[in-house]
């Protein structure tokens, strides 16, 4: 069920009005029942998906207990509980993303397997598997492994209580797109006592507002437009192309940056924190700078779990630039079963490396140099959204060439009057909020202003923005396939 569907819509103040009609001093009693609510939310979209989910939950709650190190135990058993612990960890990592990677990845290797096979002459293929992906299986599958490595590297205490930590690994707002939570940062809101509060009920309903209105109004609208644009790109000139290119990158961060703010105001409003998964990432001065920026949660996660175990930057030069690509392959095959995907890691690993070898991102500089390199660093993410938003190599190297010779179009696709108004007014509001937020961070937001008039007119004009010029289907969101 999608944090903007109506159905939802209708649901949730049913669901805070029983949440918020137990006592506080109910703490297990509420968990139990935001569990119950999450569960039945996830299986709104397939059921038996659920079962995936629970027994990701059933294996890390289980294991998790068996990694702790003992205190004060027998110094003489000291080695040999080490590695019993390391061998349960690296059974029970493999484990917790074994669905993860049957799932998503066994056809690609399958068909990549079959691809190199041929071409040496040879044919021999395993069977195809035509199976769904399961909504979120990337997410929660990165989230338990996270908690397994955190409770065997001592950082937090492994969870006794099944209701807490299968919330944890469950909870709603952040199931279907994240973001990816720890378990030092979620564990101990849901063991804390939580009462009404009008105050987190307001807040979350107004960043839940901004969410929907980057969601509907700008992502929604400026995808139908690209959605079009691409399916024909061959007869579309070099112009149009790159409009196509630059509107790709307005939707992808309208959309997932709207899931992830409606994903916190939901959280909020029921008295929880969420990270804060999108700084303004396309303000960043240097591809470093972006992933910084950019889906926060995975960046800290693919930092934590991939770049430091590999050595991190405390090693030679070279195998630290070697542990960036490999960091940014992860990251290209998480976001997608696809060699495609695995280009546009690669480009950010490569452009980071360059960053890092030759220095190119200077911090201290004048006004102008900072420019150029916001310009510079959104060109190249721009480009390598290409190799993100199409089907197959072929398709992207057309797409960028038709940009680089200025083709012109035999049928040029343009949207209505009316449709790039509302695209443009769209993209500036939301533009106007990002500058005003990275520029003039001391200013109160609109929708927080201490008037209660200015306060509410705001509310007002997004609420009537999107019913007005908002695509209201519930349309997919892109991260909900990854």
């Amino acid at each position: 069920m999608a944090l903007n569907s109506f159905l939802f819509i209708c649901l949730f103040p049913l669901l805070c009005a029983v949440y918020y009609g137990l006592p506080a001093r109910w703490g297990n009693a509420k968990n139990l029942f935001l569990l119950l609510a999450s569960y039945l939310i996830y299986m709104n979209w397939k059921p038996v998906f659920a079962l995936v989910l629970l027994g990701i939950t059933v294996l890390t709650f289980l294991l998790a207990p068996l990694l702790e190190a003992r205190e004060g135990g027998d110094p003489a058993a000291g080695a040999g509980g080490e590695r019993r612990r390391r061998r349960i960890f690296v059974v029970g990592g493999l484990l917790s993303l074994l669905p993860l990677l049957c799932f998503k990845y066994y056809n690609f290797l399958n068909d990549s397997l079959f691809a190199l096979l041929h071409a040496a002459g040879l044919r021999w293929e395993l069977p195809g598997l035509n199976w769904a992906i399961p909504v979120g299986i990337s997410f929660y599958s990165f989230q338990a492994y996270a908690y397994l490595a955190d409770v065997f590297h001592g950082r937090v205490k492994a969870e006794r209580n099944p209701v807490v930590y299968g919330l944890f690994l469950s909870f709603f707002p952040q199931t279907m797109c994240g973001p990816i939570s720890r378990a030092g940062e979620l564990l101990p809101q849901l063991r804390a006592r939580h009462g009404f509060s009008a105050e987190n009920l307001s807040a979350g309903a107004k960043i839940w507002l901004w969410g929907v209105f980057l969601k509907a109004v700008v992502a929604d609208r400026t995808g139908m437009y690209v959605d079009m644009l691409c399916a024909n790109y061959e007869y579309q000139s070099g112009a149009l192309c790159l409009a196509a290119c630059f509107l790709y990158s307005v939707q992808i961060y309208a959309d997932f940056a709207g899931y992830s703010l409606m994903a916190v105001g939901v959280a909020r409003a029921l008295g929880f924190g969420l990270v804060d998964n999108f700084c303004r990432p396309y303000f960043a001065q240097g591809i470093t700078d972006f992933w910084r920026r950019w889906h926060i949660s995975l960046s800290r996660w693919l930092r934590d779990y991939v770049y430091i175990p590999l050595g991190g930057s405390r090693c030679a030069e070279g195998r630290t630039y070697l542990n960036i690509l490999l960091t940014f392959l992860v990251s290209g095959l998480w976001h997608g079963a696809s060699w495609t995907f695995v280009a546009w890691g690669a480009i950010h690993g490569l452009v980071q490396v360059a960053e890092k070898k030759w220095k190119f991102i200077r911090r201290e500089c004048g006004r102008v140099r900072q420019a150029v390199q916001v310009l510079l660093t959104f060109a190249v993410v721009n480009l390598a959204w290409v190799f993100f938003r199409m089907p197959t190599f072929g398709d992207a190297f057309c797409f960028l060439g038709r940009i680089f010779r200025w083709e012109a179009g035999a049928a040029n696709l343009y949207p209505e009057k009316s449709s790039l108004v509302f695209m443009g007014a769209g993209i500036g509001l939301m533009l106007l909020k990002d500058v005003r937020d990275e520029f003039f961070p001391g200013r109160v937001p609109l929708l927080f202003h201490p008037r209660r008039s200015v306060r509410w007119a705001g509310c007002l004009f997004l609420l009537f923005t999107v019913l007005l010029i908002g695509v209201l289907d519930a349309g997919q969101f892109i991260y909900a396939s990854f």
